[in-house]
């Protein structure tokens, strides 16, 4: 089975929506897709919590959001909100989401 992660780094809710649809597409096929936000990222968690935004609520219900930076979320001012999501707070390389977990797991990274 072919297996993508989705490392978020932009804080665009517009180019997001995108690794959204990419990871729910990829998933409908039958691969695994999994989301990390990441950098300006951990900002849009809160947001689309709060207007239900239809592709990400989709996303968290198939479980495919394997998580938020815990540092950049500390740092940005957003740590509590996003604890509030019930998302996993990642903080496994030096407080921030690391990758190697899911490399040495035969995960494709993809950094949008």
């Amino acid at each position: 089975m072919d297996k993508f992660l989705f490392y978020a780094m932009t804080g665009e809710k517009m180019c997001f929506q995108h690794i959204l649809l990419n990871a729910l597409d990829l998933n409908a096929d039958g691969k695994e897709a999994k989301i990390i936000f990441e950098g300006a990222s951990v900002k849009l968690p809160g947001v689309f919590e709060k207007e239900s935004h239809p592709l990400y609520m989709k996303a968290k219900g198939l479980g495919l959001i394997a998580g938020i930076c815990f540092a950049c979320s500390k740092v940005m001012g957003v740590l509590e909100e996003n604890k509030a999501t019930g998302l996993p707070m990642l903080e496994d390389m030096s407080g921030h989401a690391g990758i190697k977990a899911f490399v040495n797991s035969g995960y494709s990274v993809i950094s949008m």
